[in-house]
């Protein structure tokens, strides 16, 4: 996962920034016109691929403009993700059942309920849960909720982590970093160069999802401890502020990852990275490849 995305991944190449995300059993990867998902059926064993154009969003005005490019971008970035998802999904369980089916009203209704889920459980819960603990003192409080916002992320993904099928799906997410990697490195993407390369990405979404907690902690800082209805208030209209400054830190540490200061800086998101990314079988890298390659082949301008 990278710099454009909440959950998803980038490296820059000619001056644009290809990412994707991991999804069910495959990769998604985008670039300035095409994005392209690749899938490995469990049946046959097959890798099905689907490419479309990608909205001109990421070429036009608003990805210019600092600080607010961020949420325009994030939610399209977000969509497309779930759409790649949905996709894989359907791959998957059409293998087991040729009559399954994930999307329209589903998909609609899934994604809405894990972005309320996700703000009520990651900004809301928090500062309801640091009210009770700090009963006086703005510092502290903003403090304490803030560690307990970055304590139920990592909470979070070392839980997921456990199951089976996700493991599967962090394996995915460590091919794709992999991949990306050896396509800025320059090198020919095959299986036996892309296995040398990190599970590990500067740009890498979770590493987007701890700037936020971490900057929370400065942007609610100056804003006290207003009671319970205002600070919850607060939290859910500061997202848009949050998500853009977050969005500028990951995308200047991403472009100076060969600075030692930002490399000491992205330590902590690199380390933990380890708790979304596995080390990846050939299989998964082929795929990997294969959607990045199948971007590559069509990254042309689309208007």
């Amino acid at each position: 996962m990278t710099e454009e995305n909440t959950n998803q991944d980038t490296a820059v190449i000619g001056g644009w920034n290809y990412g994707g995300q991991a999804v069910m059993e495959g990769v998604m990867m985008r670039g300035a016109y095409q994005v392209a998902v690749a899938v490995r059926r469990p049946d046959n064993h097959e890798i099905v691929v689907k490419s479309e154009p990608v909205s001109g969003i990421y070429r036009g005005r608003v990805s210019k403009i600092p600080f607010l490019r961020g949420l325009p971008m994030l939610w399209d970035a977000l969509g497309l993700g779930m759409r790649a998802l949905f996709y894989s999904a359907e791959i998957v369980g059409q293998a087991e059942d040729p009559d399954f089916t994930m999307g329209g009203a589903t998909g609609i209704v899934t994604g809405a309920l894990s972005m309320i889920i996700g703000v009520v459980l990651f900004m809301l819960f928090p500062s309801w849960l640091a009210g009770l603990i700090v009963p006086e003192g703005a510092l502290l409080f903003n403090v304490v909720e803030g560690l307990i916002r970055l304590s139920i992320l990592v909470g979070y993904m070392f839980a997921v982590g456990q199951l089976e099928e996700i493991r599967r799906v962090f394996a995915y997410h460590g091919s794709e970093h992999k991949t990306i990697n050896a396509y800025e490195a320059g090198v020919p993407l095959t299986v036996e160069n892309v296995r040398a390369y990190s599970t590990a990405h500067a740009r890498c979404g979770t590493a987007f999802l701890l700037m936020v907690a971490l900057i929370s902690i400065l942007v609610f800082a100056p804003l006290g401890k207003p009671a319970l209805f205002w600070r919850l208030l607060s939290r859910l209209v500061m997202i848009p502020v949050i998500t853009g400054i977050a969005y500028e830190v990951l995308r200047f540490t991403g472009r100076h990852a060969d600075n030692r200061l930002i490399q000491l800086l992205i330590k902590p998101n690199l380390a933990l990275q380890r708790l979304t990314t596995r080390e990846p079988d050939d299989d998964m890298l082929e795929v990997a490849i294969t959607a990045l390659q199948a971007v590559l082949e069509k990254e042309q301008p689309c208007e």
